[in-house]
Parts: structure tokens; sequence; C-alpha cells
């Protein structure tokens, strides 16, 4: 008999995240003889335009799919109302299907796992890093409101409650797993915590797979001139990336790459993003935006010389794993990213074809790009093995597997 999995996701499925960071992994997971039920919270628009394709496509890999619909205001008050409405869709399935364990995506979810514990399921916490910290350095939750303050205060009581009683816990990164066995929670041991980065389907992201007329396509679209040195980033500008920190390291790159072309590969408004370069003296002429579907993202990536993410260095961050870093990787790209994230320096430091920049400072740019422009061979080979050692989703799917393995008993 197979081993029923309910798998709770705040996140929706017709969410880019959803369909690189959960989709996968279950695909595996069904393919491994595990009968999962998906339950998610999923946003109008997106649900909207993209229902039809995802039900394909989790019905393909054999994954029963209950959505529910995600409430955006007022805060707090939405996401009560979302924990009820997954709660009350949680025990409906539970009570049908006999659900042997209950996987719980971050914070919100968990919520649901300790209800379902009670009633007999495996909780799995699968906490994405530390949630309620990444709102206040992010500037979402400001604790000079005693609103913010009361609910950032309950919800780290909440974490410890969560990582004491669940059954086992998915840590991002190492640096995040040696952080809370410092806590001196009870219950709480290394053997409970498994760790699996934000993985990569390297299948998806091969180099090998984009031929030279598919990037040299692109690059005609684009109106990038042939011998032009290419910076891309990847994803969306938002609350944790540095936008003006990568301009100021690509003006020190336009100093010895006066052609240089910086990419974004993102579906980020262009107006805003050329603002915020004319404000640094990049000119627009130097700046390229071009939103990409999953399958297109590859593609763009094969024209990049090398590729380029700064993420904010705060606390919160040692628990966080960049997904871009492992699809880059994956298609032998050299990197340029900051220390002080996660594991990032752990992999960087033996990337080949890595730079990690110490600073955000003129002198640390500068030394950057000295490094980065002394790469003459990609070694692709050589960064993607790096790649699939760390980021592989197959070994991503094994952990998960072992986990639940040593659950159902």
């Amino acid at each position: 008999m197979k081993t029923e999995i309910l798998y709770l996701s705040y996140d929706g499925m017709t969410d880019p995240l959803g369909q690189s960071q959960v989709i996968p992994y279950l695909a595996g997971l069904s393919a491994k003889g595990f009968s999962i039920t998906l339950l998610s919270a999923e946003k109008k628009e997106n649900y909207t335009k993209q229902k039809e394709s995802i039900q394909l496509l989790l019905d393909k890999n054999g994954i029963k799919w209950v959505p529910v619909g995600y409430t955006k205001r007022p805060p707090v008050f939405s996401t009560i109302f979302d924990i009820w409405k997954l709660t009350r869709a949680a025990k409906k399935i539970q009570r049908k299907k006999n659900i042997a364990i209950v996987h719980c995506r971050s914070y919100i979810s968990a919520f649901v796992g300790l209800t379902l514990q009670k009633k007999g399921c495996r909780f799995v916490f699968d906490m994405r890093g530390f949630w309620p910290d990444e709102r206040v350095d992010g500037t979402i939750w400001k604790l000079s409101n005693p609103i913010y303050k009361l609910v950032y205060t309950f919800f780290k009581r909440k974490e410890r409650q969560f990582l004491e009683q669940a059954d086992a816990i998915i840590s991002l990164t190492e640096a995040a797993k040696q952080e809370m066995l410092q806590w001196q929670i009870p219950k709480l041991t290394a053997e409970k915590i498994s760790v699996i980065p934000c993985c990569a389907d390297f299948n998806h992201f091969d180099y090998r797979k984009i031929s030279n007329q598919t990037s040299a396509d692109w690059r005609t679209q684009l109106n990038i001139p042939l011998n032009s040195y290419i910076i891309s980033y990847l994803g969306s500008v938002g609350t944790w990336y540095m936008p003006l920190e990568m301009f100021d390291f690509f003006k020190v790159l336009s100093i010895s790459k006066p052609d240089a072309i910086f990419l974004f590969i993102t579906k980020d408004s262009p107006d805003s993003i050329i603002e915020m370069a004319l404000k640094k003296g990049i000119s627009q002429g130097q700046i390229r935006v071009q939103p990409a579907t999953r399958n297109q993202v590859p593609e763009l990536l094969s024209i990049s010389n090398a590729s380029l993410f700064f993420i904010k260095p705060v606390w919160s961050k040692k628990a966080s794993s960049p997904t871009k870093m492992a699809e880059i990787m994956g298609m032998g790209i050299p990197v340029i990213t900051n220390s002080g994230v996660g594991d990032v320096d752990l992999v960087m430091h033996q990337n080949p074809t890595g730079v990690l920049v110490e600073a955000f400072t003129l002198e640390h740019y500068q030394k950057a790009v000295t490094q980065l422009l002394a790469i003459t061979d990609k070694k692709e080979i050589e960064v993607q093995d790096l790649a699939c050692k760390y980021f592989s989703l197959e070994q991503g799917i094994s952990i998960f597997e072992t986990v639940y393995n040593s659950l159902d008993k």
C-alpha cells in the first residue's frame, strides 16, 4: 500500500516558485511510489491564467491537487483566515485518505501540521528559512509598530514549538541547522534536521542543450552586438536583492568592458530597472530587460558571459538558499555574488569560476572585476559537476524519500 502524503504549501502552484520548487520534487516522489495530495493557496490572477496547465502537469504525475484561494488583505487577519481555510481542507483530506505524513512548507502551513499531528499524522516542518526574522530584516514587519512586535513575538514562540514538536525538519542550509542546534530547544537534535537546499533540474538547466543558433537568435532579438560582454541577472528584483549595488559593480566592469550589457531576465517593470540604472549613471543602451517563460530561461542565460546577484547579508539570510545560484551553475556560467548568505561561501570557495564579493565597496568591486576578467575558460563541466554535488533535484528527492520512509514505521 502506498504511503499517503499531504503536502501543504502557502505558495501557489500557479506561482513561479511553486513550479520550480514544489512540483518537480513532488513529481519525483510520486514516481517513487508515494501517494501525494497537494494542498496550496492560489492567487486569483495566477490561478485563472494557469490552472489548466498546472492541473494537467499534476495529473500527468499522479498528484491530487486541492487548491484554495489566497487572501491578500487585510494584513494578519487575511493570514488567519487562510490558515482556517487550509486547516478545514486538510482535515477533510485526512478523513478521506488516512494521511500518514503531513509535509508543511514554511511556517503558515505548519499551523495545520500541528493540528493534523494531533490526529495521528507525522509532521514534517519544511521551514524554508527563518521566516519571522526575514519579515523583520526585510522591513515588512517594523518592530517599532506594537502590532508587528506582537506578531513577531508570537511567531518566534510558534517557531520553537514547530521545531520541538515536528517529527522531522528540513533546513535549506547547513548554516541554519548549526544555528538552530545552539538554541537549546527540547527534542531538537541534529538527527532530526535534514539539509536540502533549493535544487535545480539539471535536465532543464543544461548548457549542452542550447544550440549556438538559439543563443545567436536571442542576441539578435535583444539587439546585442556580437562581441558585447553580457552580465545577466535572473529573477525578480524584490525585497532581498540589491540592484543599486549591482549597478555599482556593473559600472566598474564597464571601465574595462565599455561594450558591456546588463541583461535582466525578469518579469519586473523595465521602467523601474532603467530608472535605477540612470540614477547610477548607466545609459539605457547598456540595459536589456527581457521576461521569460521557464523554457526560455536557460536560453537567455546561455548568452551570458557571467551572471550576477547580490543578496542582503542580514542575519536571517543564513537560512536562505538562492535558487538562481543552482540554475546558473547548472548552465556552467561564472557566478558573481556576495558572501554572508546561507551556504553560499562554502559552495563559492569550491567554484572554479565563482567570484565572491566580500563587501559592497569600490575596492572590492575592482578586485572582483579583475578576478572575473581573468577567467578565460568557463569550465562548464566542472561548474555543473559542483552544482550537481550540492543542488541536484534527484538528490533532494532522495533525501525527502529517506525522511518519509523513516517516519512511515
